[in-house]
């Protein structure tokens, strides 16, 4: 759990005015998770109920209010072993009262934040009873509690992993154009967390989704959201008790209204570092917003918390889980654009692309039968030129064939074993040497006739190869790893798969008769490259994740080490994870280690490769270009990621 904290939201059956049973409530709520968060959230106003109206004007609420808070603060005091806790009420100074969030930590008031903005529309009227506050904190005493007081507060939270930098706001504070939690982020609040009491309308429901969704992928940060239930008073308006969890955009947990849900979840600081470092942007707005001077308050918990991530974690992060036609589609219509673009752009007469029979070649393929139809032009101007070699089996090769006939495509077949024999003898190499010279040279022979055949036909070569085969060096370099655009650039190997499964069915519900026996077939191949002889049965003998490991895992370690810069370490606990909750791929500790190994030794030392690939558009937040996302020497010593590991 290093650099993880753990929230929980939770909107506890609320006693309008009864502050003693409210109390109760809330302990039992804290109970549920002050072992396992790090910090429990309560809605606004929870110690006393937001719906009191001109009840906030008594006496004896208000005093019962603050009696409850020190209850509270006292019930956290395990000696740092449980959650600190955030709850609001109704706080009374020097003649005032504010409507505050509380923040308990260790048997202790660490402070009290007031809200900024107070609603005084429609069906609100907070200033009939709340003064908003916008101050700078200083110390109060409520009850022998020292506690600082005002809106200028970050909390320094540590648990024995990692440290995180927390801010608070209230409700509307949340829905005004420059908001507190806006400038607490901004000052470096890594976690905002806003207590609520938003009541539910029609529409309401996606809206909040949608602000607290913005918030959190503008501000770069994690985003607690805990809002009022139902059981709040129902005289003109309901409460749903809508609790949200984002980080950077993305949405960790919800419960859905009117359903009575907590919400847990783990923010990764690593994810929300690595993002605030790389976005310049950020920190160009952080000198504009950076007048008010913030006070730090420090507040710990000693004990280990949860030992597991409970958000799901996906070993193929790259994969669509949602939507996944739509997701594919688009991915899918990105690739077509950009190569049609291309083809436009360059006058071509026809585009050239290699079919191997392969999950890599099928997606070009595709891919280029799409963007010349789309530009109006002939299906033959994809020239699909099939190789056989000394690795082809009668499977790979009929499937090629036959998906090029579906797709109408002008079919060639050129063998490579008399060119291939004649450069053996030319370099003095023996062809029962089934060394990386004879895999090369085959997959060299095969490039040059792409080339060739694209000059002679006043087109270009349409390359196949994929994201992970760049990430991994595994490709010849000025052979398959050379071509005049590649399409599959951006692509992973496990969304390839994704992609030929529904972009196939696809088509074959859409015109292409045939195409998805076929489309099927070639999933079920192994992944090879062909290049060593077939067993004597004729099936696959070279198996590629024999050699280099899944590309399960090897795109899951991508994934983490490109996306969001994480440690070796860190990929390797994050990968348990992920493997522990996966029904379909298995793998173990030692196996995971082996081939993580494997990932960075391979990547680093194949820079070389990537800093001169052909073009290709880019479809996701993962790309290895050089022109764009990475820039990398080809010198790097992976040593001390393979220490870290």
């Amino acid at each position: 759990m290093e650099n993880y904290i753990r929230v929980a939201g939770v909107t506890p059956k609320v006693h309008i005015g009864n502050v003693s049973a409210n109390v109760d409530e809330l302990k039992k709520a804290y109970d549920k998770y002050a072992d396992s968060a790090d910090i429990v959230i309560a809605p606004e106003l929870s110690l006393t109920g937001y719906t009191c109206a001109d009840l906030f004007n008594n006496r004896n609420l208000i005093d019962n209010a603050s009696k409850g808070l020190l209850e509270l603060a006292e019930y956290t005091d395990r000696s740092g072993k449980g959650a600190s806790f955030v709850v609001g009420l109704p706080f009374e100074y020097n003649g005032e009262l504010f409507n505050t969030a509380a923040f308990l930590n260790n048997g202790k008031i660490a402070a009290l934040i007031p809200k900024t903005y107070l609603p005084n529309y429609s069906e609100f009227y907070e200033k009939r009873w709340f003064t908003a506050g916008n101050f700078d904190a200083f110390e109060v005493n409520v009850g022998g509690h020292t506690a600082f007081f005002g809106n200028n507060i970050l909390i320094e939270y540590s648990n024995r992993e990692t440290t995180a930098v927390i801010g608070i706001e209230i409700c509307e504070d949340g829905w005004v154009p420059v908001s507190p939690g806006r400038l607490l982020a901004l000052n470096g609040a890594e976690l905002v967390i806003n207590i609520s009491a938003s009541n539910e309308v029609i529409g309401k429901e996606s809206y909040r989704k949608e602000l607290v969704s913005s918030f959190s992928s503008g501000c770069i940060c994690g985003f607690a959201y805990v809002s009022a239930g139902m059981y709040e008073s129902t005289s003109d308006v309901v409460f749903s008790g809508h609790n949200l969890i984002y980080e950077n955009g993305k949405c960790l947990a919800e419960g859905k209204p009117f359903a009575g849900e907590d919400v847990v979840a783990d923010f990764s600081l690593t994810k929300i570092r690595h993002d605030r470092i790389a976005n310049k942007s950020f920190a160009d707005c952080k000198k504009i917003f950076s007048d008010r001077k913030y006070i730090t308050v420090k507040c710990h918990r000693d004990a280990k918390g949860a030992d597991n991530l409970i958000n799901g974690i996906s070993i193929t992060p790259f994969v669509p889980h949602t939507n996944k036609l739509e997701r594919c589609l688009s991915i899918f219509n990105m690739q077509v654009t950009g190569l049609r673009r291309r083809i436009e752009a360059t006058h071509c007469k026809c585009v050239v692309v290699g079919v191997s029979g392969g999950l890599d070649s099928t997606l070009a393929l595709l891919v280029s039968a799409k963007a010349v139809k789309d530009a109006g032009l002939p299906s033959e101007t994809v020239v699909g030129i099939t190789m056989p070699g000394f690795g082809t089996t009668v499977r790979t090769k009929t499937n090629s064939t036959s998906l090029m006939e579906i797709l109408g495509c002008d079919i060639r077949e050129i063998s490579i074993v008399d060119a291939v024999r004649r450069h053996f003898k030319d370099i003095g190499q023996d062809e029962n040497v089934h060394d990386v010279t004879y895999e090369n040279c085959q997959a060299r022979e095969r490039t040059q006739i792409l080339m060739d055949v694209a000059n002679k036909e006043g087109g270009f070569v349409v390359g196949t190869g994929d994201l992970s085969e760049l990430a991994l060096g595994w490709c010849t370099y000025n052979g398959d790893h050379m071509s005049m655009y590649g399409v599959n650039n951006s692509i992973p190997k496990t969304l390839v798969r994704t992609l030929v499964d529904e972009i196939g069915h696809y088509l074959g519900a859409n015109g292409y008769e045939g195409i998805e026996p076929v489309i099927e077939d070639i999933i079920d191949t192994p992944v090879s490259p062909e290049l060593l002889p077939p067993n004597a049965d004729g099936t696959i003998a070279q198996k590629t994740e024999d050699t280099v490991g899944s590309y399960i895992l090897h795109d899951f370690f991508l994934y983490y080490t490109l996306r969001f810069g994480m440690s070796p370490k860190e990929i390797y606990a994050l990968c348990r994870t992920a493997v522990s909750q996966s029904d379909e791929y298995k793998f173990s500790d030692d196996e995971i280690k082996k081939w993580e190994n494997v990932f960075y030794t391979r990547f680093f030392r194949q820079q070389f490769k990537r800093n001169c690939m052909p073009d290709g558009v880019k479809v996701g937040t993962v790309s290895v270009s050089p022109r764009g996302d990475l820039r990398l020497p080809s010198e790097i010593e992976p040593e001390e990621f393979l220490l870290d590991l």
